[in-house]
């Protein structure tokens, strides 16, 4: 993984679905655009906390983040998998959408890019996803577990603990 500068954000997304997430552990709220390409996807959104606002925009090998007002970075996705930013059940969808992981038995291990709120520094993660039948997935990094409740899609409607999903359209 490469970090440098944020650049200009780009052009704004246009079609694709909008996803709103609460937050269940902290005041925290998730705003996605999202299109799907296959089993790929971009992203842009805006994350709120009580005394913060990140705003990013996912394309396949980049992740630009943004801690508004303060410090902007560009983030390559280098030897990683995936990315991850923190607090943001976007990102656990993911390795979810690419692996087809609610059709799948096997648990698969993953290299994540993780991207700390809100200061934005970088670091790698080893994390596992393990499909446990009815669309809930068990994430594991560390010592840390959550059993994760994903619609037929692969987005995250129940993260426990951190988030929950309050709402979707489709352009």
């Amino acid at each position: 993984m490469t970090v440098g500068p944020l650049v200009t954000l780009r052009r704004p997304m246009h079609g694709g679905s909008t996803l709103a997430w609460l937050g269940e552990d902290a005041a925290r709220m998730e705003v996605a655009r999202v299109e799907r390409h296959g089993d790929a996807l971009t992203a842009e959104g805006t994350q709120l906390g009580a005394v913060y606002e990140v705003r990013y925009r996912l394309e396949s090998e980049l992740l630009s983040v943004e801690l508004v007002g303060e410090r902007m970075r560009e983030v390559q996705l280098g030897d990683a998998n995936f990315f991850d930013l923190g607090y943001s059940p976007l990102f656990n969808s993911l390795p979810v959408i690419r692996d087809h992981l609610l059709e799948s038995a096997d648990p698969h291990h993953y290299v994540m890019c993780w991207v700390d709120v809100p200061s934005l520094e970088v670091q790698r993660s080893e994390q596992r996803y393990e499909h446990l039948g009815k669309g809930v997935i068990r994430y594991r990094s560390g010592a840390f577990t959550a059993d994760i409740c994903f619609d037929p899609e692969g987005f995250v409607v129940n993260y426990p603990g951190l988030a929950r999903r309050v709402g979707r359209a489709s352009a």
